[in-house]
């Protein structure tokens, strides 16, 4: 694919219109898509991709949006789906977003401008350092950027009109997939295999140049449920059990029992305490556990309730409750038995002139839950950096690099 023109600057274009549109998901929410806002961006890429030419268009009422790239090659070959999720996470602000764009960067710390006291140093950030020359998009400082996972979903749509405005290029049936609420671990909640339709699928949810990712943590969600003794504070004493000061006690001796995540690294896992809300008479502490192998995150439940157990017996009168729910599993149990779809991605990017590299993902992906379900879906890189956060960058050269190893991808699994 060396002669095929260039992308940058449509997926450039791309990019900076769809960080803009605010798709921030809900945990607390029972609604699906989580958020209504979510829908604003997919009613957008459902419509560009009809536009284009692209068949079988279909946004459907769960928040997901399926589209068909047809075959150019005259014989049955392996269908591939690429997917994308459209929600960023809650934990910063997704609204409001100015994206900045610093072209021809020159190695440089850069302040973000809407607050300069928010730099990103390149002596603090290695792989800012590689990225000289580049384009450089980032927030303005006070809201993420949302490059996980819009940078994704413009490589893909990019590719797309790119596909389907060149015919000649050989590939079999491409399927595309935008989801929802993959932040809140509800990605392909409600979709099934069949509407996706693919023989294997990749997702475009990934980090640095190369990276090829098909291990993951494994994950489950806990939430732990302190009833005390509610009394008017004026007549309280000998009588009433504040929930409020049982759960600061629950996180404060919770490190004895298991690692966090900032104590944490590499093949680590971890117990994380996400959210706390409630009053005096109840209150609710929402945790994640991971690890990469099914007994460490065993041994992280196990390490909760113990904890939950301490804190029970410190006073009988109050009443906690631990329940402990799965989310999704390391993809490498299932990839590891048929590593082709990872070879095939390593080989288109070696065809893009790259390298390819692969660790293991300390987080999860959609991949992570339709490989469990019998999907084969590792996860690819999409030029983003940083995510989660103010500080978050994206480098366009990057996300059109993630373009033309997909390009090579669509093409390999065509051959004979």
């Amino acid at each position: 694919m060396d002669n095929t023109p260039s992308l940058a600057r449509d997926i450039e274009e791309r990019f900076l219109r769809y960080v803009r549109i605010d798709t921030t998901s809900d945990e607390a929410s029972s609604e699906v898509p989580s958020t209504a806002c979510q829908l604003d961006l997919q009613r957008l890429l459902a419509s560009e991709l009809s536009e284009m030419g692209a068949s079988d268009v279909m946004a459907t009422p769960s928040g997901y949006v399926l589209a068909t790239i047809p075959s150019t090659v005259d014989r049955e070959v392996p269908i591939v789906a690429l997917l994308a999720h459209v929600d960023t996470v809650q934990a910063y602000s997704g609204t409001g977003v100015r994206p900045v764009v610093h072209r021809n960067y020159d190695g440089s710390p850069i302040a973000l401008p809407d607050d300069p006291a928010k730099v990103l140093d390149p002596k603090a950030i290695p792989s800012l350092k590689e990225k000289l020359g580049h384009t450089i998009i980032t927030a303005s400082g006070t809201t993420l950027l949302g490059g996980d996972d819009k940078s994704g979903v413009a490589v893909i749509m990019t590719l797309a009109e790119h596909l389907l405005a060149h015919p000649e290029v050989p590939h079999g049936r491409v399927r595309i997939c935008f989801t929802p609420d993959e932040e809140i671990g509800r990605g392909v909640e409600h979709i099934e295999l069949p509407e996706i339709g693919a023989d294997v699928a990749y997702t475009l949810d990934g980090g640095g140049l190369g990276e090829v990712t098909f291990e993951t943590f494994s994950a489950d969600k806990a939430v732990v449920t302190i009833e005390g003794v509610s009394i008017h504070p004026g007549t309280a004493k000998g009588v009433m059990v504040n929930a409020i000061g049982l759960a600061a006690r629950l996180l404060g001796f919770l490190p004895a029992y298991a690692r966090t995540p900032e104590t944490t690294d590499g093949r680590e896992g971890f117990i994380h305490a996400v959210r706390i809300g409630g009053n005096a008479a109840r209150t609710q502490i929402h945790f994640i556990l991971r690890d990469f192998e099914r007994d460490g995150l065993a041994a992280h439940g196990r390490a909760l309730t113990a904890a939950c157990d301490a804190l029970q017996a410190l006073d009988p009168r109050a009443k906690v409750t631990c329940e402990i729910t799965p989310q999704y599993r390391n993809m490498r149990y299932w990839l590891e038995k048929d590593l082709r779809p990872v070879e095939k991605a390593n080989e288109a990017i070696r065809r893009t002139g790259l390298t390819p590299t692969s660790r293991p993902a300390r987080g999860g992906t959609d991949g992570s839950r339709l490989t469990e379900r019998g999907l084969p879906t590792p996860n690819l890189f999409t030029g983003m950096y940083n995510v989660h956060g103010p500080l978050e960058w994206a480098s366009v050269e990057d996300m059109e690099a993630a373009a033309r190893v997909c390009l090579n991808l669509v093409a390999l699994w065509a051959e004979p």
